[in-house]
């Protein structure tokens, strides 16, 4: 692969980036920062490959100028970064990296749960501050987990992941999805209506891609619907929430609080939310273990070297 060039938006872990040196050449050494828009164009006019992340908007203004290129492999589960369409037009394929982040991403929703519902975060400021006078009977109440009822909105592979650890908590799941899911023995989970799982949900947790249909798929009249107790949790993308009526409700308290991942104009963050003690949030850390983002890039390679081979890439996407 030595004759092949590659442009890779962003550094990756020492591990894959060792594996590109050894396989290609580089258009240039990646830098630890989102590239100009003069910058991806420049990267894709000279590639046979790339490797893009979530973070570069690929139109048809940049795949203009990838005369040479074949594929694009983009590193990570979603790809609504990527003009998929544009992209087939000019025979350039795009491949995404599935399964390999199920887990990881369904430990972080976990993660935002508990932190929300237990206060965890305020706890630790708060006894950083070095203001803590000791406990209290009333101090810091938060609310239980176990035997509450836990609703799901996408259960794929991530929602489902999800779903099997509300067991160790002893807590429904509520469902809805497209098709139905089985359901592994002894366990209670039930597919409803969009507006059943909003209504009966004391946890709401997103696990849908970001399309026409979903963008704003929670929105006032969504919010609305939730309980007053209850908290919603975003791991998938930000535009799935419409982030002004989120903000809105947590400050009329329509809902109880909310666990954030991703953001609707990521980076940028509503101020409101970054001043709000009942909300957490985490800086788009849903695949990012060592192990997992390893495994993401040498996902890419693999659909990279079957296509520059003349083969198919075995997570072509569109």
């Amino acid at each position: 692969m030595a004759h092949f060039t590659l442009y890779c938006t962003r550094v990756l872990p020492d591990p894959v980036m060792t594996a590109i040196r050894a396989r290609f050449a580089l258009v240039h050494e990646p830098l630890d920062h989102p590239p100009s828009r003069e910058e991806l164009a420049q990267g894709f006019a000279q590639a046979d490959a790339v490797i893009s992340t979530l973070a570069e908007h690929v139109d048809h203004t940049v795949l203009a100028c990838a005369s040479r290129l074949k594929i694009i492999a983009n590193y990570a589960v979603g790809y609504n970064n990527i003009d998929v369409v544009a992209a087939g037009q000019r025979g350039i394929v795009v491949s995404n990296t599935p399964d390999v982040l199920t887990d990881a991403t369904a430990d972080l929703t976990w993660a935002l749960l508990l932190a929300v519902t237990r206060r965890v975060v305020e706890g630790d400021r708060w006894l950083r501050t070095g203001q803590w006078p000791g406990w209290a009977p009333t101090q810091m109440l938060g609310g239980d987990l176990t035997g509450k009822t836990l609703g799901i909105i996408g259960m794929g592979r991530i929602g489902q992941a999800v779903a099997l650890r509300a067991a160790g908590f002893r807590m429904p799941v509520l469902y809805t999805s497209r098709r139905p899911v089985a359901v592994p023995a002894g366990l209670s989970w039930t597919r409803c209506s969009l507006d059943e799982v909003l209504t009966q949900s004391d946890f709401l947790s997103l696990h849908v891609p970001l399309t026409d249909t979903t963008r704003h798929l929670i929105g006032a009249h969504e919010l609305q619907s939730m309980k007053p107790t209850a908290c919603l949790i975003n791991t998938s993308r930000g535009a799935v929430i419409d982030e002004t009526a989120l903000v809105t409700a947590l400050e009329t308290g329509l809902i109880a609080g909310a666990g954030l991942d991703v953001y609707e104009h990521e980076p940028a963050i509503h101020a409101t939310l970054t001043r709000r003690a009942n909300v957490v949030l985490l800086p788009h850390l849903g695949s990012a273990t060592l192990e997992t983002r390893i495994r993401m890039g040498m996902i890419c390679l693999t659909n990279i070297a079957a296509v520059l081979s003349g083969k198919p890439a075995p997570n072509r996407v569109g």
